[in-house]
């Protein structure tokens, strides 16, 4: 089985669902502590990874399983999954088996962290992770197939990987991280629910009530807007309460880039292909947001 096949069933080009929340933890302990361990943030990011990996994997499978993936005519770069199974190019025990195998190994990693910082916070933490990871799709649950589907991605790439970078090398919990964690968190949930218009016709052939099935395209497109000002404005709340520094301002350079996702989605919500540049800025905003709080954390340290 050739590594482009697999890289493709892991979905390499979203890991930086990830490497964004991991690193964003690691850098605000650093911030806070002047001190950064970089043994335990890549025993972090390789954690955290194989999680993500054994999720995508699980939610391939499971998506088989009930038939979403298979009756959706409309697959695109960002939605109707990976497309490995549908193509016959790996089994869906083989996909299935792989999902197992990260998952214990991203939770071996995730205990020998929880050994060296003590008192079980990453046991929990890592607990929570799993279990949204595997019953997103999974049952008895199927977290995704009902109305909480984008808060448990929200939650699971959002507060829980940053707490958990931060936890790892600042061994403390502050107030401070969880307010911090919410934008990332924000953006995330909102990469996936843009990705939901797209496959709202197969979502709602198979019973999977995403919040697109659940308010239909023309509402659901007003609550992605007012969740895309609402991540702008906890952020710039953030700095006015002095929970971030004042140079993480420097986010609200991708604003452009937000506007774009705005203009594209409000014209283009009810079709497929013209509405994938909004779905492409969003991914590019949870990336560009975290990179550029990244730097206003660094150049407060420094100046």
């Amino acid at each position: 089985m050739s590594f482009k096949v697999w890289s493709k069933a892991i979905r390499v080009p979203f890991f930086t669902a990830t490497l964004i929340p991991v690193t964003l933890g690691s850098i605000t302990a650093w911030y806070d502590t002047n001190n950064f361990m970089w043994m335990r943030f890549w025993l972090a990011m390789l954690g955290a990874l194989l999680i993500h990996i054994g999720t995508n994997l699980a939610n391939d499978y499971f998506d088989h399983l009930w038939g979403c993936d298979e009756i959706n005519p409309n697959p695109t770069p960002f939605s109707g999954g990976s497309r490995v199974i549908q193509k016959r190019l790996i089994a869906p025990k083989k996909i299935l088996c792989a999902s197992l195998v990260t998952f214990i190994l991203g939770s071996v990693i995730g205990l020998y962290l929880n050994y060296l910082s003590g008192k079980n916070v990453i046991l929990m933490l890592g607990v929570i992770g799993v279990f949204l990871g595997f019953f997103y799709s999974a049952k008895p649950l199927r977290i995704g197939y009902g109305s909480f589907g984008e808060l448990a991605v929200g939650l699971g790439f959002g507060p829980l990987m940053v707490i958990g970078a931060y936890y790892v090398q600042a061994q403390s919990l502050s107030f401070k991280i969880s307010l911090i964690s919410i934008p990332v968190g924000l953006l995330i949930a909102l990469v996936l629910f843009i990705n939901e218009f797209p496959d709202y016709a197969s979502d709602k052939a198979v019973g999977k009530r995403t919040l697109v099935v659940i308010l239909g395209k023309k509402r659901a497109v007003i609550l992605y807007h007012s969740l895309l000002a609402a991540t702008y404005l906890v952020i710039i709340s953030l700095v006015i309460f002095k929970f971030l520094p004042f140079l993480c301002l420097i986010a609200l350079f991708s604003l452009p880039l937000a506007f774009r996702a705005f203009v594209v989605s409000k014209n283009n919500f009810d079709k497929i292909y013209e509405l994938l540049p909004a779905n492409a800025s969003t991914i590019g905003l949870h990336s560009l947001i975290g990179l550029l709080l990244y730097a206003g954390f660094v150049l407060d340290k420094i100046f």
